[in-house]
């Protein structure tokens, strides 16, 4: 076993630096620190290399000279790191550090980071540390005072210091400098600095804490970044997690959607809970495995602070207060409520979708929002992404009521308006002109008011249209993003079984996917291609595009039990039928006047409303670009 050990210097403050034995106390808020970081010009002191460590050969030298070690937590109980560890399997790698195996070490995590850093596939040319000296050099010359500004990327931007010196503070500042200078092209990285401070303190000197930064800035990992470098990759980002909570933790989503106008401002600060929210003792022991497992780790710590925070409020507590300002306040005093461990336990006990599920997600998001005008150089939006439900005008359903349909539905569609498509009232009941007023459109919601007042109704991810490829037979179509709700009695949504039960199906083998992947060419004529450039619905990439990214939760990417749990919806000229297997949890006659409700197997849905209804109003929302 590998026993590191070393002993430090005093400090100016005449602290010793050895290192100590015990936890901190649960409600230390160690090494929180921070700056915002603008455009002005800051001073850089450069200074000469300070006295390093007296280490003995096990340890590295130089590292801990950026560490006010007044302010560093105290290790957990030394733990003996295994002299192997970094040729164990990728598997049992990652047990390691969720278990948090070098968090009883300093000096383990000093040499562990940037050996696993090393590791991270990146592109071809890629600064290093001798890159990084020579850039430095030239910026700063010899010990002196200059000043520089920093980047623009980072413009409001937080910077936590955490532990870090004055002069550790000073180098962070030179790091970010040059990363600015050597990647040009990012434009925004809310979590960049936050990152490099964090490795700054377990690094040996600045340029191996540069050559670690640059070398997650330019991952090519399929599927698994670690930095997002611009407003519209961050954006899509923030609606991933928007996403993501919206299906694990149905309970903290609905309760923000019930006391904050605008859900998605809420969870575009997702990232600034962990960083620079999260004390030192918690951020360092998620970047234990961030830098194994990417940023899918930093959706799981998230999502688990948001259940976590949905534990520790009452819906009246929320009514009328910053609901933001709550749950950043909540994150700072994390220690109060949750241990590091049991976070991180709760956080990896949440079943999220592969890594590729997740990639094709956010590039869904990303396209979206370069619909509504983001292009990759911004660094700003120049408009609200939020869609303003105040002049929403229904017969089936209140502005409030469709505000809360409007949060379930996935974060990209919900950036643009409600159009209404066809609506019994004015269209008359007929199902081919349901079917005639809602081609074309993807994705729809349906709302159904009974004549008892019952209000329920579907999320429907795929085009009507695609009925007309299964021929004369009545097939299933849609993806796991569908869903069945009830507004009226009382509001509640069914989602895809395999949501709530991951363990039902298994992802299919790499081997047998394709991504990006080609749709089959459709059998359809023209007339979804003149719609496509209708300015009144939101575009959907031909199928006969090459090269079209599979769409998120396609029933192709899982190993299914069964037919009857990918059972999403369908349509001939009998009528129209949602969710399948042991009962529908929809379906409509050719009349759109009658209906039947049932439990079905692929929602796990029970019956929506009276099971034998009359429709008093049927309506089809799309969504309007």
């Amino acid at each position: 076993m590998l026993q590191v050990g070393l002993s430090l210097p005093r400090s100016p403050g005449g602290a010793a630096g050895a290192f100590p034995k015990a936890e901190p106390a649960a409600d230390e808020d160690a090494g929180t620190g921070r700056e915002v970081l603008g455009s002005s010009p800051v001073t850089i002191v450069v200074t000469s290399e300070a006295d390093t460590w007296d280490i003995d050969t096990s340890s590295c030298l130089g590292c801990g000279q950026f560490v006010d070690w007044d302010k560093m937590p105290e290790p957990q109980q030394p733990a003996p790191i295994p002299r192997d560890v970094l040729s164990r399997p990728p598997k049992e790698l990652k047990r390691l550090a969720r278990e948090g195996c070098w968090a009883g070490s300093h000096a383990g995590r000093a040499r562990l980071y940037p050996r696993l850093i090393q590791r991270v596939s990146c592109r071809l040319v890629t600064p290093d540390a001798l890159v990084y000296r020579d850039v430095a050099g030239r910026l700063f010359g010899k010990p002196s005072v200059s000043s520089h500004p920093l980047p623009e990327f980072l413009e409001g931007c937080p910077m936590p210091t955490y532990c870090l010196s004055p002069h550790g503070v000073t180098a962070l500042k030179k790091i970010l400098i040059c990363v600015g200078a050597l990647f040009p092209d990012i434009t925004h990285s809310p979590l960049l600095p936050a990152l490099a401070a964090l490795l700054l303190h377990y690094s040996e000197d600045e340029a191996q804490c540069f050559e670690s930064v640059s070398r997650l800035i330019a991952s090519n990992a399929p599927h698994a970044g670690y930095i997002d470098q611009s407003f519209l990759a961050h954006q899509a980002s923030c609606m991933t997690f928007g996403d993501l909570a919206n299906k694990h933790c149905p309970a903290a989503h609905k309760l923000i959607a019930g006391a904050a106008e605008n859900v998605l401002e809420v969870y575009s600060e997702w990232l600034s809970w962990l960083f620079p929210g999260l004390p030192f003792g918690y951020a360092v022991r998620v970047l234990d495995v961030f830098l194994l497992e990417g940023q899918k780790v930093l959706y799981r710590i998230a999502l688990a602070l948001l259940k976590q925070f949905r534990l520790s409020v009452t819906p009246a507590g929320l009514q009328g207060s910053d609901v933001k300002a709550e749950l950043q306040a909540f994150v700072r005093n994390i220690a109060e409520h949750a241990t590091v461990d049991k976070l991180l336990e709760r956080a990896f006990g949440i079943r999220l979708f592969s890594r590729k599920e997740i990639w094709l997600l956010q590039m869904a998001n990303r396209k979206a929002l370069m619909e509504r005008g983001l292009t990759v150089v911004q660094r700003r939006p120049s408009f609200h992404l939020a869609v303003d439900m105040q002049s929403f005008s229904s017969s089936a359903v209140t502005a409030q009521e469709m505000r809360l349909v409007w949060s379930w539905i996935p974060e990209r569609f919900s950036l643009f308006p409600p159009l209404l498509l066809f609506s019994t009232s004015e269209d008359g009941c007929s199902l081919q002109r349901f079917y005639t007023c809602c081609e074309g459109y993807e994705p729809t919601v349906l709302l159904i008011k009974t004549t008892e007042g019952e209000v329920c109704g579907a999320f429907l991810s795929s085009d009507w249209s695609e009925r007309k490829k299964s021929g004369a037979t009545s097939g299933f179509f849609g993806t796991g993003e569908c869903f069945v709700f009830t507004v009226r009695p009382e509001a509640e949504r069914y989602e895809w079984v395999l949501i709530k039960k991951p363990e039902l199906a298994k992802a299919v083998p790499r081997s047998r996917q394709r991504s990006p992947s080609p749709a089959p060419e459709s059998r359809l004529g023209s007339s979804r291609d003149s719609r496509s450039s209708s300015p009144n619905h939101l575009a959907v990439p031909s199928p006969q595009r090459r090269g079209r990214l599979s769409p998120f939760l396609a029933i192709r990417h899982f190993l299914l039990p069964s037919k009857t749990a990918s059972m999403f919806m369908s349509g001939s000229r009998d009528g129209i039928v949602i969710g399948g297997g042991g009962g529908q949890a929809l379906s409509l006659d050719a009349s759109l006047l009658w209906g039947r409700t049932e439990h079905c197997e692929t929602f796990d849905n029970p019956p929506l409303c009276q099971e034998n209804f009359q429709v008093q109003l049927l309506e089809v929302w799309g969504f309007q670009s």
